[in-house]
């Protein structure tokens, strides 16, 4: 009897551990939210994509409300995100750019190829801004109030329906 059961304590703990990796692996990793949602957007100096000798920093965020999108030439989904981002422009958001982990060169190429709805680009070559901003891929976005402070996170490529479902409401909601 205690050998049958020794035999079972083994099987036990397996099944148990898949239960707890089946729910972790059936989480959607886009739903996580930001830690920094209601916080000043972290500071930075960071040159622009187009100018390497001007300088920007946090006060460009601050003003109006501003989407920020984190973004990359080496990025398949940022090219297909790009169509949503040129509405959202029309639209009149303000958008600012991160050229997160690029090249000034394929930044720029990226841009003249599919459109460039962004105010600005920063160039964030080594990735610091967006390890600043605990991006870990490319496309996120941030919504920016007036003040500075981030108020909506969207991990991943923004789809049509995000801009009228999701993006849209969520600048008129911070914009009053």
């Amino acid at each position: 009897m205690k050998r049958r059961l020794l035999l079972l304590i083994p099987l036990l703990l397996f099944a148990v551990l898949v239960v707890f990796l089946y729910r972790g692996l059936a989480k959607d990793p886009a739903a996580r939210d930001s830690a920094l949602l209601a916080r000043d957007f972290p500071a930075f100096s960071l040159t622009t994509l187009g100018d390497p000798s001007r300088m920007l920093d946090r006060s460009l965020l601050e003003g109006q409300v501003t989407l920020v999108n984190v973004w990359g030439e080496w990025c398949p989904t940022c090219k297909q995100e790009m169509p949503q981002l040129l509405a959202l422009a029309d639209h009149g958001v303000r958008l600012v750019g991160v050229d997160y982990k690029d090249t000034r060169e394929n930044g720029r190429r990226f841009l003249d190829e599919f459109g460039n709805p962004f105010e600005v680009s920063l160039f964030d070559p080594d990735g610091t801004l967006g390890f600043d901003l605990g991006v870990y891929g490319a496309p996120e976005s941030f919504l920016v109030d007036a003040d500075g402070v981030i108020r909506y996170h969207h991990t991943g490529y923004i789809t049509p329906q995000d801009v009228d479902d999701v993006i849209l409401p969520e600048v008129k909601k911070w914009q009053q």
